[in-house]
């Protein structure tokens, strides 16, 4: 079987075992989606638990909840009761994959040239003063520099937006596209120096030098791939932090993105909306590693073939 069709293969049970790992979980947290600080009538929190199944046993309404999975219906919202699962996500979806999108493409965009630029001038002012600020990116979260960018630039400069979201307008996404790619491109900066180091120190790199070839094509074909395997790698833990991050960003930045209902639906015990977040979290994660996968066997093809190898054996 081909190595990338297997890999994709085995996304479908690891989902599995998420989904089935999220749904314990979530019914394991203290409360219920119909516990209010006014406690509700007998007769009419019963009739509620029958009408979302959780009258069931617990493996009835797993079983449910996969075969409705299936068919791609995440079940009506417990909280938000005129709105399904699948309606919500559509509207915040969107949003949030804008977010993260543009804050991996400012990450790599941004990362990997100051990288490049801190390897081949090793020793250089230029390193000394871009190796910090990058350490710097790296140790201040999120949840800091959102507020800062937010008073600075919207507050103080008015330059920019500080909350909501008008779709088409990209000027509302400029702050928290930077707020949610400081770390990840500080990461992206670092890892790459690291790995042009080393892939500067290597035999073919000397030789593509003695012959004369240009500093930019001899940047471009000859350093540039080796030195983006490891970076292609750490997308996954990329995405995943891009993904975890949005949620404070989205919250400061007042963007209705799926942040908002991930933390309304964990507040409220509304177990299929959380359900249905970690469910599409899990999806986006699995997608960008098998990509990367694919893209790493392209860039270097002897990860391909000792996967090939490997299934042989």
């Amino acid at each position: 079987m081909n190595p990338t069709l297997r890999r994709l293969l085995w996304n479908i049970p690891v989902l599995l075992l998420i989904v089935t790992l999220a749904f314990g979980l979530v019914r394991l947290a203290p409360g219920g989606p119909f516990d209010q600080e006014q406690a509700l009538a007998p007769d009419v929190k019963a009739n509620l638990d029958r009408a979302y199944g959780l009258d069931l046993p617990l493996s009835q309404q797993y079983g449910r909840y996969l075969w409705r999975l299936a068919h791609g219906d995440l079940g009506p919202s417990m909280r938000l009761r005129d709105f399904s699962v699948n309606e919500l996500l559509s509207v915040g979806l969107p949003v949030s994959l804008s977010l993260g999108a543009f804050s991996l493409l400012l990450s790599l965009g941004v990362g990997v040239p100051i990288g490049l630029l801190a390897a081949y001038h090793r020793g250089h002012w230029l390193e000394r003063v871009l190796m910090p600020l990058m350490s710097l990116g790296v140790a201040i979260p999120s949840y800091v520099t959102a507020p800062t960018l937010a008073l600075v630039f919207g507050l103080y400069l008015h330059w920019l937006p500080v909350a909501g979201w008008e779709p088409g307008e990209t000027r509302d996404l400029v702050l928290p596209v930077i707020a949610l790619s400081l770390p990840t491109l500080a990461t992206v900066a670092r890892l790459t120096r690291a790995s042009a180091l080393e892939v500067l120190e290597l035999a073919f790199l000397r030789t593509a030098r003695a012959k004369g070839l240009s500093q930019l094509r001899t940047l471009v074909w000859h350093l540039l791939p080796p030195t983006l395997v490891p970076v292609l790698a750490y997308l996954g833990p990329a995405t995943a932090a891009i993904l975890t991050g949005s949620l404070v960003v989205e919250t400061v930045f007042g963007l209705p993105g799926m942040g908002r209902y991930l933390v309304q639906g964990a507040l409220n015990r509304d177990y299929t909306l959380v359900l249905g977040q970690v469910i599409v979290y899990a999806t986006l994660i699995l997608v960008i590693n098998a990509i990367v996968d694919v893209l790493q066997g392209f860039l270097d093809p002897r990860l391909a073939l000792g996967v090939r190898d490997a299934g042989r054996a």
